[in-house]
């Protein structure tokens, strides 16, 4: 007998746990709950913490969380106490329903509204009626309404779908949602918008949360594939999975280039690592009646800046080959800038110029340590890579402004710190003051390397995290240059393009 089982929404909990539950089944049905959220108001919330036997709140404490929680006398849509304040109300009829679904030979689960029911057993169609009218009766005396118009029995012989995916055999994405994804895609990129299944314009945002869906669904299967390999190596797992992108992550990878670095609607900063962000932001926090271009200050506390700082991400290492921290991955980076490039990489900013039949609105700024002169850093290998050649007359230039357009058919500018108290390389932490850089902390000191005895030394991470919490009091002057480049680049930019 199958065993019925409940899966509400909470951590470690998600549509995959939820779907999989109903996979490779005979028969799977789904029904959700009418206007779920607006069927929690302010009354049923507060009798809950009042009632409850195991909360019995005094009825002003409960008064008290139900005006918290509720919103024009509701539970909202989208807030995050409202998903665990419906599953703590709604556990009584996750019982009920439990107790229907294991008479009927079924497993039960439901994400949020979303309720779903499965089995093996031939039988079932025979029985459906009778199950239908007396899980309609638990829920209708749970206090609330089945949609009818979301009911839907799906065979094992057509296509079954649980929250959004596909489990015949095993958990995927529909492909007719991946071909509409790519559509708009290319309706954004051609024509500058696209139009969802609803008829309504769609957001750029919308359309990286599709292809985000999709590719949670490719991750989940090839971390599938992996745990199987794991646990059994003489399982056969697709290598691909593993080492080249599929043809849905290269249609993502694409997308996320057009956003961040083709549409980018600021100025795009990418650092060698995040501690150099928390710098530079401190640095125009402190200074920003100097670099109005680059940061307005809204109030005492509120800075908006007029540029965006790459952050480095997972998806950023596995998509671009730029890791979470380390400079050469941006060399990674150019490579899809480059016409010069040799290594295959496809040119993903001359594909959209003459795709759109523009460029980009702003450009992207890559700040590096000065340390042109020591060929293992990464400045030095970026300017002498071999795969896109970089004129001495532009490393010249580079040394005289500390900042330097690499090609007049991209956007991307180099920018470097100035060199400090005349020494053949510097380093951005170089432009703080000596008394700065000799802060203790918690009885420690600051170490700039990466191995250091951590019973006497602290990290750039703990350092730049207490430059940024402090930027009131320390002296940002040494900055100047390195902001004064970045301000160039933009503006260089603007009259170039």
């Amino acid at each position: 007998m199958a065993l019925a089982r409940r899966r509400i929404h909470q951590p470690g909990k998600s549509i995959f746990t939820n779907a999989k539950i109903h996979k490779n089944k005979r028969y799977v049905f789904n029904t959700d709950l009418k206007d779920f959220f607006g069927s929690f108001h302010f009354g049923r919330v507060r009798g809950f913490f009042n009632k409850n036997k195991e909360f019995m709140l005094p009825i002003e404490v409960a008064t008290v969380i139900a005006q918290l929680v509720c919103y024009k006398g509701k539970l909202p849509q989208g807030a995050p106490t409202s998903p665990i304040i419906t599953n703590m109300i709604c556990s009584i009829l996750d019982i009920h329903l439990l107790k229907v679904a294991k008479k009927y030979k079924l497993d039960y689960t439901r994400y949020a509204d979303d309720m779903t029911f499965s089995t093996n057993d031939r039988h079932f169609i025979d029985n459906y009626s009778a199950f239908y009218q007396e899980i309609k009766q638990k829920i209708e005396y749970s206090g609330f309404e089945i949609n009818e118009k979301k009911n839907r029995l799906q065979f094992r012989d057509s296509k079954q779908v649980v929250t959004g995916l596909v489990v015949n055999k095993k958990l995927s994405i529909d492909h007719n949602y991946y071909k509409q994804t790519r559509a708009m895609a290319h309706n954004l990129y051609t024509k500058g918008s696209f139009v969802l299944e609803n008829g309504k314009t769609g957001t750029i945002n919308q359309l990286e949360g599709r292809f985000s869906f999709i590719n949670q669904v490719d991750e989940y299967n090839q971390n599938r594939l992996k745990r199987q390999k794991e646990l059994n190596p003489t399982v056969q797992t697709d290598s691909r999975a593993f080492r080249t992108l599929n043809g849905r992550e290269r249609q993502y990878k694409m997308f996320l280039f057009y956003k961040w670095f083709f549409s980018n609607d600021k100025p795009v900063i990418v650092t060698e690592g995040k501690t150099d962000v928390l710098y530079l932001k401190a640095a125009l926090k402190s200074l920003n009646e100097h670099y109005t271009s680059l940061v307005v200050q809204n109030s005492p506390t509120e800075f908006k800046y007029n540029v965006t700082f790459l952050k480095r991400s997972r998806l950023l290492g596995c998509l671009f080959g730029v890791s979470k921290d380390g400079a050469d991955s941006m060399k990674n980076l150019y490579r899809y800038f480059s016409s010069n490039n040799k290594s295959g990489f496809k040119n993903y900013y001359t594909y959209f110029c003459e795709l759109t039949k523009r460029k980009s609105p702003n450009p992207v700024i890559f700040v590096f340590d000065n340390e042109l002169s020591n060929k293992t850093k990464p400045l030095s290998k970026f300017v002498n890579c071999s795969e896109y050649k970089i004129s001495d007359e532009k490393k010249d230039e580079l040394k005289r402004d500390c900042y330097v357009r690499l090609n007049k058919d991209n956007p991307v500018y180099l920018v470097t710190n100035p060199l400090v108290d005349e020494k053949s390389e510097s380093e951005i932490e170089d432009l703080f003051e000596k008394s700065v850089l000799e802060t203790e902390l918690s009885g420690k000191h600051f170490s700039r390397k990466d191995d250091f005895d951590t019973t006497k030394y602290y990290s750039k991470d703990i350092f730049s995290k207490y430059v940024y919490s402090n930027y009131k009091t320390i002296d940002f002057s040494g900055f100047k240059p390195l902001l004064d480049a970045i301000a160039k680049s933009i503006e260089s930019y603007s009259h170039e393009k």
